[in-house]
C-alpha cells in the first residue's frame, strides 16, 4: 500500500466521534508518521483487551499509558502489579531527550502527570488489605477453587446448607475446617439424619485441598472485614479515577491464591454491578498483570468459570485487560472474546518459537501492510501491532505503532514514598482492623465443649450411683447382718413356733396329747 493510502487508512480507521484515548502514531515502513495518532475507542473498552510482548518489550509501560489515560477521562481501574513496577504511576514523570524525540515524532506534546493511587494488598504489605469470606465464594465457586469432583461437590453443598440452617457463619478457613471436623465425630448422627450420609474419604480429600490452599497463604485472604467492590469505583477531588494497585510481589509462588482472589473479585464485581448494557465509556477497568499465573495452575472448572464470567462482565461496564508475555498463554476460549489487541516484540531464539510466532500472527486480522508474522519479531521497545474495536464494534486495521510514554514516573516509587500515600488513605482504616466475630469454629467449639460437659456429668453420675450401690453392700446395719445369718434364721424359726404354741396355749386351746386325756375322742 502506497503511504498515502495508507495515511487515509489510518485516519479513517482511527478517527472516532465520541470519546478516546491515544495510544501512540502510526508507522508506515518502519517510520512514525506524526499526527497519525492511534485512538482507542472508551466506548469499546468493556470488551476486553490482551497486551502481549516478550520481556522488556514495553507492554508495561503500554498498561501504565492505558490506566493513566482512563484515569484522567474520570476511569478508575485496578493493576495487578506483580512485578511490583506500576506503583510509579502515582507520581510525575521526568521529561528526557529520548521522550521528546518521540514525541515529536508522534506529533503528541509530552506533559507529565500523575494519577490518583491506592495501594492494596492480599498478604502482610503495606496497603488496605483485600478479604472475603468463605460463605461469600459459595459452594459453587469455593468447589471450583479446590477442584473438585462431583460428589465432593455435592458435600460442600450440603456442608454450606447445614452451616445456613443452623446459624454458623463460614467466614475464614478454619470455620470450615471445623464444620468438617465436626460432621465426622460429634456431629454426624446430626447430620446425616437430616441430609443422608457422607462419605469419610471424600471428607479427607477435602480437608486435604484446603491445607493446600491454606499453605499459600489463603487464610490471609479468607475472612473479614470483606471488601467492598464499590469503593474501586471512586473519583478523587478533580474527578480523576483511582488507579487500585494490588501489590502482589509476594505471591508469584502462589497461583492457586492468585487465581482464588482474581476469580472471587471478577464473580463480586459480576453480581454486585447493575446491567449497563453498552455505556459511552466504561465503569471500571481491570488490568492482570503475569495472566499466565492464572491459566498454568487453573483446573477446567475453574477456566470454564473464567470464561463465562469474561463473557457476562461487559454488560456490567468492565473490562478486563490480559498481561503476559504471549497470546497462547490465554486459552482460546477466553482469547476469541479480547476486542483490543497490543502486540510487542516476541524473539524468535529457536524453531520451536518461529512456529509459535507464525500461531500467534494469525490472532491478528488481514492486513496487507505487513507481513506480521516476520514483524514482530523485528519491533523496537515501545512498538506494537494495535488492532481495536471501532464504536461499531468492528475491527480496526491492524497497524503498528510507536506508543506514547507514560506521563507519570517509569520507575517504582520509595518505601516511604509509598508510606505517605498509605498515611492519607481513609480504606486502610476502613479494612485493616482485624474481626474475629463469633463464627463456626467458635459456635461448633462451645457446642463440643458442653456435648463434653455433658458426657463429664453423667459419667460423674453414673459413678456416683454406683459408689452408693457399693457403699450400701458394705454398710448394712448390724441387725440386717443378724437377720439375714442363718443361725439367726433357724433361732427366729423356733421362737417363732414356741411363741405361736405358748399364745395357742393362753388362747385355751389343746394341743393332741391333752385332748387325748381329757377324752375330747
Amino acid at each position: 500500500m502506497s503511504k498515502e493510502s495508507f495515511s487515509q487508512e489510518i485516519l479513517d480507521g482511527y478517527s472516532f466521534e465520541k470519546s478516546s484515548v491515544i495510544l501512540g502514531g502510526a508507522m508506515y515502513e518502519k517510520q512514525c508518521l506524526s499526527e497519525h495518532f492511534v485512538r482507542i475507542p472508551l466506548k469499546t473498552l468493556n470488551r476486553h483487551g490482551l497486551i502481549c510482548g516478550a520481556t522488556g518489550t514495553g507492554k508495561t509501560k503500554s498498561l501504565q499509558v492505558i490506566a493513566e489515560q482512563l484515569s484522567a477521562k474520570g476511569i478508575p481501574s485496578i493493576l495487578m502489579d506483580v512485578k511490583g513496577d506500576l506503583s510509579g504511576i502515582a507520581a510525575k514523570g521526568n521529561s528526557n531527550p529520548k521522550i521528546v524525540q518521540r514525541h515529536e515524532l508522534i506529533g503528541l506534546p509530552f506533559l507529565a502527570d500523575d494519577s490518583p493511587v491506592e495501594f492494596l494488598t492480599l498478604s502482610k504489605e503495606p496497603g488496605v488489605r483485600l478479604r472475603a469470606t468463605v460463605s461469600e465464594f459459595g459452594p459453587v465457586l469455593f468447589s471450583k477453587i479446590l477442584d473438585l469432583n462431583e460428589t465432593q461437590q455435592s458435600i460442600i453443598a450440603i456442608l454450606f446448607k447445614y452451616c445456613d440452617d443452623n446459624h454458623l457463619p463460614l467466614l475464614d478457613l478454619k470455620d470450615l475446617k471445623k464444620v468438617l471436623q465436626y460432621v465426622t465425630q460429634e456431629g454426624k448422627a446430626e447430620l446425616e439424619s437430616e441430609y443422608g450420609r457422607i462419605s469419610s474419604s471424600s471428607i479427607g480429600t477435602i480437608m486435604r485441598k484446603l491445607i493446600e490452599l491454606e499453605q499459600q497463604d489463603a487464610e490471609v485472604f479468607f475472612g473479614e472485614r470483606s471488601f467492598d467492590v464499590e469503593d474501586l469505583l471512586r473519583r478523587d477531588a478533580n474527578g480523576k479515577g483511582m488507579v487500585s494497585i494490588i501489590r502482589l510481589t509476594d505471591i508469584q509462588d502462589k497461583p492457586k491464591l492468585f487465581s482464588t482472589f482474581m476469580l472471587q473479585m471478577l464473580a463480586e464485581i459480576y453480581s454486585t454491578f447493575p446491567e449497563e448494557g453498552d455505556l459511552e465509556k466504561p465503569k471500571l477497568a481491570l488490568f492482570i498483570d503475569e495472566a499466565h499465573l492464572i491459566f498454568n495452575e487453573a483446573s477446567n472448572a475453574l477456566l470454564d468459570q473464567i470464561e463465562t464470567i469474561i463473557k457476562l462482565i461487559r454488560s456490567k461496564g468492565v473490562g478486563v485487560f490480559f498481561v503476559t508475555q504471549n497470546p497462547t498463554d490465554i486459552p482460546a476460549p477466553v482469547l476469541s472474546q479480547l476486542g483490543l489487541k497490543i502486540q510487542h516484540a516476541l524473539r524468535a531464539f529457536t524453531a520451536k518459537d518461529r512456529k509459535a510466532i507464525k500461531l500467534v500472527a494469525e490472532n491478528y486480522p488481514f492486513t496487507e501492510n505487513y507481513k506480521v508474522d516476520q514483524l514482530i519479531t523485528e519491533m523496537g521497545i515501545g512498538e506494537a501491532l494495535v488492532t481495536a474495536l471501532n464504536e461499531k464494534g468492528i475491527p480496526t486495521p491492524l497497524v503498528q505503532v510507536m506508543m506514547r510514554a507514560p506521563q507519570s514516573r517509569m520507575d517504582v516509587l520509595t518505601e516511604s514514598e509509598i508510606d505517605q500515600i498509605n498515611a492519607k488513605s481513609e480504606l486502610i482504616q476502613k479494612y485493616n482492623q482485624v474481626i474475629d466475630r463469633d463464627s463456626a469454629y467458635e459456635i461448633l467449639n462451645d457446642k463440643i465443649a458442653r456435648f463434653e460437659e455433658n458426657d463429664h456429668q453423667e459419667e460423674l453420675r453414673r459413678q456416683q450411683d454406683t459408689y452408693r450401690s457399693t457403699r450400701r453392700s458394705k454398710d448394712k446395719s448390724a441387725f440386717e447382718k443378724v437377720f439375714e445369718s442363718t443361725t439367726t434364721r433357724q433361732i427366729g424359726r423356733t421362737v417363732a413356733r414356741e411363741l405361736t404354741r405358748g399364745l395357742l396355749g393362753v388362747l385355751g386351746v389343746k394341743t393332741t396329747r391333752s385332748r387325748k386325756k381329757t377324752g375330747w375322742f
